[in-house]
């Protein structure tokens, strides 16, 4: 028989009891996170986000107590009335903050039974992930989930604080909204009184948060839900969360700062001390050190050593004397076997021509001033692994629409291929030779990137960011006259290899506006029909305005240390976008399909 609550309230959170506490009355309300049956002494462990505390329920005391307590399982939900009292020294568990204390019922009420779960909270083994998902209910009552869920909380409201205390208004932009396709596909809604329309789900708030300012709101934020219909990784979702913001009248210092201001406050709310202003660095310049746009900077960077052979060297190599030669450095890995030297091998994914020398062994048996050279050049020690990367004697230096940038398509393909070598090796030798700590966070701004890209494919330049990216003003000239060397106001902020948050500063004036579209291959018909409404606008005098999107998912799963953004997510889709706790997404009826006007094709 199961007992209301009735007007019984809770005194104590579960985790909350101290010995201070001992001789008050108290009542915990929870789950029975586990119970210890001794005959005529009954111990049950509850349990609720705060933490458990142990009740005691004696047949000597109250034998309708202890009749109604051997009834418990695992989950049931109960209230337990009594008094604190200190626990025999010999008893005192000091693996919870309640351990020296434990609560004598003297009232009991079931308040709701449980089945048997598939597994419980308490198990130190973890399900696998889909019985997890499917039973997510359960899932979170664990205390990894409860700590990740109470951390992202946190962390949303410090950067909320913060950004309220900079002057900075929270203010909600449309779910339902217009397609303008650009990037990942958007997820459409079909209008049932507009037949044959359809709303789009944001995937990102920008250009309402760029209308925000033509209104004169001046500072605006949002943590908000946005949508991308997209192949899933482990640090993406179909539906997401991000910090966004916007301000008018900045330079790029501006927003960084504010940027650098929030993120302290959210890592001080999560334990974490980190130091601003954050360093900087151009994109060419993070391509040519660390082959990838989103450097991890726990890694040393690359060396160039092309000038440490000598040019028969180089052609009894077989390397490209006009490309660079990339010496990836990876501290402390010593002594590799042959086994673990021939793993290197299938780790490296060549870009367009380059190839590979992961036996440096060879180099220095071989060439041995040049090896001498490239240790001094790395200021490499005698227990670092070094590979070298570089570009194959055939690879063609062919001309490209890029190939003037400073960094040339040819040596782009040496340089990519060597940053994801680098970061391979780093993971794989991180938890052997202690090269990525926890809580060593290494931040990053990522600046001047280009403006375009050249897509091969369809042979035109496409956005490198998106088509509100103000062009750098020195570059303004060669919009049209040399798009490969347009440079972006744009910036990413990275930490450890992880691009957190991008951003730049927008195009204010219609007529620039109207110059990238063309730019991009856009006709005035089609950017009027996809954008008209905005480039209008821009007419109604818009202030110059620049923002940033940070992912608060990315920034939780790292202070999580967790290994996937679904652990620090309530309620997650899996890598094939299902909910399996609600089974969706799912067929409708006819009914809805005639109601919308869709007829669902068969593949």
């Amino acid at each position: 028989m199961l007992d209301f609550l009735g007007d019984l309230k809770r005194t104590h959170m579960c985790g909350a009891l101290r010995a201070s506490d001992a001789g008050k009355k108290a009542v915990l309300m929870g789950w029975v996170n586990r119970r210890r049956d001794l005959g005529n002494l009954i111990f049950v462990d509850v349990r609720d986000r705060s933490g458990v505390t142990q009740v005691v329920i004696s047949e000597e005391a109250n034998t309708a107590i202890h009749d109604k307590a051997e009834l418990l399982r695992n989950e049931f939900v109960i209230a337990a009335v009594g008094t604190v009292k200190l626990r025999d020294s010999n008893t005192i568990n000091k693996n919870i903050p309640t351990g020296e204390v434990e609560l004598v019922a003297d009232e009991l009420r079931i308040l709701n039974e449980a089945k048997h779960p598939p597994f419980l909270p308490s198990d130190t083994a973890l399900a696998n992930e889909e019985m997890r998902l499917k039973y997510r209910y359960i899932d979170l009552r664990r205390d990894a989930m409860q700590f990740n869920i109470e951390l992202r909380h946190k962390v949303a409201l410090a950067i909320r604080d913060y950004l309220a205390s900079q002057g900075f208004f929270e203010i909600e932009t449309p779910f339902m909204t217009r397609s303008t396709p650009e990037g990942a596909r958007d997820y459409l809604v079909p209008s049932r009184v507009q037949p044959g329309t359809f709303y789009a789900l944001p995937q990102s708030p920008q250009l309402f948060k760029q209308i925000l300012m033509i209104s004169g709101f001046d500072k605006y934020f949002q943590i908000v839900r946005c949508f991308r219909d997209e192949d899933l990784r482990a640090d993406r979702q179909p539906e997401f969360t991000q910090i966004d913001l916007e301000m008018s009248y900045p330079q790029p210092e501006r927003v960084w700062e504010t940027v650098e201001g929030f993120l302290t406050a959210a890592f001080k709310a999560a334990g974490h001390q980190i130091n601003a202003p954050f360093p900087r660095m151009d994109y060419d310049e993070a391509i040519r050190l660390y082959g990838i746009d989103k450097p991890d900077l726990r890694l040393p960077a690359f060396a160039e050593v092309r000038d440490c052979f000598a040019a028969p060297d180089l052609q009894t190599l077989a390397v490209h004397p006009d490309l660079p030669v990339i010496a990836i450095r990876i501290p402390k890995v010593g002594e590799l076997s042959r086994k673990e030297r021939d793993e290197i091998k299938p780790m490296f994914n060549s870009k367009g021509g380059a190839r590979l020398f992961e036996d440096f062994k060879r180099i220095e048996k071989n060439f041995p001033e040049a090896a001498k050279k490239i240790q001094e050049k790395c200021a490499a020690a005698a227990e670092d692994l070094i590979v070298l990367v570089s570009g194959s004697a055939q690879s063609g230096t062919q001309d490209h629409p890029a190939s003037k940038r400073k960094v040339t398509p040819q040596e782009l393909a040496i340089y990519a291929s060597a940053g994801l070598l680098r970061v391979a090796l780093g993971q794989k030798y991180s938890a052997r030779h202690g090269l990525f700590l926890r809580g060593d966070f290494r931040f990053l701004w990522v600046t001047n990137f280009p403006m375009f890209e050249y897509d091969e494919a369809d042979k035109r330049w496409v956005a490198a960011h998106h088509p509100f990216t103000s062009p750098h003003d020195d570059d303004m000239d060669k919009l049209e006259s040399d798009p490969a060397m347009v440079r972006a106001l744009a910036y990413d902020v990275v930490l450890n290899g992880t691009e957190l948050g991008s951003g730049s500063i927008r195009i204010h004036r219609q007529d620039i506006q109207r110059k990238i579209f063309h730019a991009l291959g856009m006709t005035e018909e089609e950017a009027k029909s996809r954008f008209g409404f905005f480039l209008e606008a821009l007419e109604y005098g818009t202030p110059p305005h620049g923002g940033i999107a940070l992912g608060l998912d990315r920034i939780v799963m790292i202070l999580a240390g967790a290994e996937s953004l679904r652990e620090v997510i309530p309620f997650p889709k899996t890598a094939a976008a299902k909910d399996l706790m609600v089974d969706a997404p799912t067929p409708v009826t006819d009914a809805q399909l005639r109601d919308l006007g869709i007829a669902v094709a068969k593949k």
